[in-house]
């Protein structure tokens, strides 16, 4: 264990509580906002970070991408007068997007024959590490052409299975999947099995094209693009900026944006088509060339694999340089942060306010199963308390 800060450190309550709650497979380090380490215990321990990995993968995304990127989807029509969608891996194609793009384009053509999807910008079918199959929405699949968040929101009214989303009708495509859940009310979440999550894409696309007087008497198929052939009709681009799609991430620790952000970021520096091998590489690029270190292992960006490690140190990294994001983060009282869940694994990292402008740093890594970051949390707003009132404050 080290204190950081002087002798006075070394009687100050709140810090020898933190100490002894603070087990061998467990880490705890708080900064100032003038970057002065107070405490720190097993700081260089790599330990499992869970979804307070996803400030990480925010930065990662901030530096590669840009904080006002935002992601495109492009409409071509072929010589066959088949339309074509190329997905470039927005993580916020939502049903309000798909119908201001109908909208759109019942100006540019009256019918189209065949609706073919191309969803080759990212590589194959990705695989991420610590997901299984569920009914659960941090389960969802990531793919080049998703809606939604790969999830479709449902209930049971009067024995009918319907909607649960006013903005989304629930379409037969994924009716039989629906049944088989036997709930009442939920949301399933759309694999790659049969292309199952793109081909969900085209046919909510296609509802949105007919309500908007377009016609298509043809079938929704899998395909490509081909862009010396097929002529550009219309490109949709993201309403949500990439520091917007940061705060919804956030906001709601949602994996599927995490990893759509983390591809991306594989793409842009590596080239397509995206993988998460690729912005796993990113990543690590990241941690090297800017954080100058590479105290972590990564597996993908959510969070949601128990092979992601890092340290508290590289956390503190990360909060230094997240700083001017900070407000992106969930905020409760003095206290900006976001935690992390997984079986046994309990963590939180932050920023709590001196109550002027400075921002003290806190990271909380829990890897003893059956304890919480709460009494930690607790000897650590108490001893900021003091330090931030008291004539020692360290700015």
């Amino acid at each position: 264990m080290l204190l950081a800060g002087g002798a006075a450190d070394l009687h100050a309550a709140p810090w020898k509580d933190l100490q002894r709650l603070i087990g061998q497979n467990d880490a705890a380090l708080v900064a100032s906002p003038g970057g002065k380490v107070l405490f720190e215990k097993n700081a260089a321990k790599k330990l499992i970070p869970a979804s307070t990995l996803k400030i990480f993968t925010s930065l990662v995304a901030l530096h590669y991408l840009g904080p006002e990127y935002r992601f495109t989807t492009e409409f071509y029509l072929d010589r066959e007068n088949n339309l074509k969608i190329k997905g470039h891996g927005d993580p916020l194609l939502l049903s309000e997007s798909l119908r201001e793009t109908a909208a759109a384009l019942s100006g540019k053509l009256d019918s189209f024959n065949h609706l073919v999807l191309d969803d080759s910008f990212f590589a194959g079918q990705v695989r991420v590490p610590g997901t299984t199959p569920s009914y659960q929405p941090y389960d969802a699949v990531n793919g080049a052409l998703c809606v939604n968040f790969n999830t479709v929101s449902f209930k049971r009214v009067n024995g009918t299975y319907v909607s649960d989303e006013e903005q989304t009708p629930l379409l037969p495509f994924v009716a039989g999947r629906i049944r088989a859940s036997s709930l009442e009310r939920g949301r399933i979440i759309l694999s790659h099995r049969e292309s199952e999550a793109t081909l969900y894409a085209g046919h909510l696309f296609k509802y949105f094209l007919t309500q908007a007087g377009i016609k298509s008497p043809g079938e929704v198929r899998l395909g490509r693009v081909l862009p010396r052939d097929d002529r550009l009709l219309f490109t949709h681009t993201s309403p949500f900026a990439v520091k917007q799609s940061l705060g919804k991430l956030l906001e709601f620790s949602n994996n599927f944006v995490a990893n759509q952000l983390l591809i991306a970021c594989g793409a842009k520096l590596y080239g397509a088509p995206g993988s998460l091998d690729k912005g796993v590489m990113a990543a690590a690029t990241y941690a090297r060339e800017v954080l100058k270190t590479d105290a972590l292992s990564l597996a993908e960006g959510s969070g949601i694999s128990r092979r992601n490690v890092l340290t508290a140190h590289v956390m503190l990294k990360v909060l230094n340089e997240f700083e001017p994001y900070h407000p992106l983060l969930r905020r409760e009282g003095r206290e900006l942060y976001k935690t992390g869940t997984l079986e046994g694994i309990r963590s939180r990292a932050g920023y709590i306010t001196d109550g002027k402008e400075g921002l003290y740093r806190f990271v909380v890594m829990i890897n003893t199963p059956g304890k919480s970051t709460d009494a930690a949390m607790k000897s650590i707003h108490r001893f900021i308390g003091q330090e931030a009132t008291g004539p020692s404050s360290s700015r």
